[in-house]
Parts: structure tokens; C-alpha cells; sequence
């Protein structure tokens, strides 16, 4: 198991669940940002064949680097240079990628191209309004653009706490949050897109928002409970959304 926190393997888990129930066992999955391809390797790992693809060099370096599943490939390219080559895939991953296009109904229209009529489209993204995007990420970002005394003084304390910028999921330079997604605004994109999500899950509650997050990241109990006060929540205080969709008949 490669991910360390609980929230994270809870997602790799929906994922190749909602895969084991929609596609063969070795159906052809495409996983669209993939990062160092950790979710590509988890699902490779239960006998789906993946490609991974990505449009960042350096990610992609470390994810073949990392791979050793013969029925896992990795390629720097994006999402649009695949339509060209005509394959259709039984599944398609998008794992906490929208959340960093300005324009992510772009991306959506070009993977329903690349999906079987009766392929799945797996999406995750985080809760624009829950937890960690309304008290860690957005305030973060806009002391990030003013690049005052206070924000340097955040990347120092950071540092020294060993926080270095960059997710397990990728080593990308720019993990930016552009769009913050709400439930209604993640099934008006998919109705935009010709989709319609067919299920909803829930991530965690609070374990990854500061003063928290300095006692779960050390203590794997309180990740555990906090995704488990997760399921009892309404879905407005999720940290992130996890999703199955499909194409619209």
C-alpha cells in the first residue's frame, strides 16, 4: 500500500471498487493526470490494464521510475492527443485533476470521446466549500499571490515541519486549486458535458486541516475515525467528492 493516509486509500478504494462492479477484470482503464501514478499502479495492481498519462515530465519520470506491473505504461501527453488514435477505453480516471483547469469541461468533452458507450468515468475531486478548501487551501492561495512577509514565514515553518509543496500523488510544480467544486456545481459540469453521475462518496472530514491535521498525519486512529464521521455527515462537510459517472443516453 503506497498511500500513508487513510483518506487517500479510502479514494484508490472507491475507485477499484466502482471498477471491479462496471468493467472486465482486465479492461482497459486510462488514467488521465496520473501524477507518479500512484492510483495507476493501485489499480494495475488488481489486474486492470492502465495507461497513466500526464503532461508533466518530471511526474511521469518518477512514475515509470517506480513501476514494475508489466500491464501498466506511462506517457507524457494530453488528454486531447489521444483522440487521434481512435481507442476507446472501458474506464477512464480523472482523480483530483479539475480542480486545477480553468477550463475543465474541455477535458470532460475530449474523455467522453475516449469512452466506451457503457465505460465509466471516475471522478474525484475536492469539496470547493468543505473543511480543508475553506480554511486551508483558499486562504493559502491568496497569501501565495500577495507573497508578503507572512507568506514566507508560513513556507519556512512549513518547511521545517516538513511539508515540501508537493502531493504523494504528484510532483507536478503547480498544484494550484483554480475551481472549487460543490456538489450542485459537479452535476451541472457533468449535465454540460453529456454525463450524469450515477454515484456519490465522501472522502473525510477534518484529519488534513491545520491544527488537526498535526496529530492525525502521526496517529493513523484518528484518520480512520474522522473518514468514518465522514459517512455520517451530510456531503456539504466532505473534504472531497468521489464519483462514478456515465455517458448520457
Amino acid at each position: 500500500m503506497e498511500f500513508e493516509r487513510i483518506a487517500d486509500q479510502k479514494r484508490l478504494d472507491f475507485i477499484i471498487s466502482s471498477l471491479r462492479s462496471s468493467i472486465p477484470a482486465n479492461g482497459l482503464v486510462l488514467d488521465v493526470g496520473c501524477g507518479n501514478g500512484i492510483i495507476t499502479r493501485g489499480v494495475g495492481a488488481h489486474g486492470f490494464n492502465v495507461y497513466g498519462i500526464d503532461i508533466s515530465e518530471k511526474a511521469i519520470q518518477k512514475a515509470r521510475e517506480i513501476n514494475t506491473l508489466p500491464n501498466v505504461k506511462f506517457d507524457v501527453i494530453s488528454a486531447e492527443q489521444l483522440v487521434a488514435d481512435g481507442r476507446k477505453y472501458d474506464a477512464v480516471i480523472c482523480s483530483e485533476v479539475l480542480e486545477h483547469l480553468n477550463h475543465p469541461s474541455s477535458l470532460l468533452k475530449v474523455l467522453f470521446q475516449s469512452l466506451h458507450d457503457k465505460g465509466i468515468l471516475i471522478v474525484t475531486v475536492p469539496n470547493g466549500k468543505g473543511p480543508r478548501e475553506t480554511f486551508v487551501t483558499r486562504p493559502i492561495q491568496q497569501l501565495k499571490k500577495k507573497n508578503n512577509l507572512l507568506w514566507k514565514g508560513i513556507q519556512s515553518l512549513k518547511s521545517l515541519m516538513g511539508y515540501q509543496g508537493t502531493t504523494i500523488q504528484s510532483s507536478a510544480d503547480d498544484l494550484t486549486h483554480i475551481q472549487f467544486f460543490t456538489l450542485k456545481s459537479l452535476q451541472q459540469l457533468a449535465n454540460e458535458t453529456q454525463f450524469k453521475i450515477m454515484n456519490f462518496g465522501k472522502t473525510n472530514f477534518i484529519e488534513d486541516v491545520f491544527p488537526f491535521s498535526l496529530f492525525s498525519r502521526r496517529i493513523k486512529f484518528l484518520q480512520k475515525a474522522d473518514c468514518a464521521i465522514a459517512e455520517l455527515l451530510p456531503y456539504s462537510f466532505t473534504g472531497g467528492f468521489v464519483t462514478v459517472w456515465q455517458k448520457c443516453a
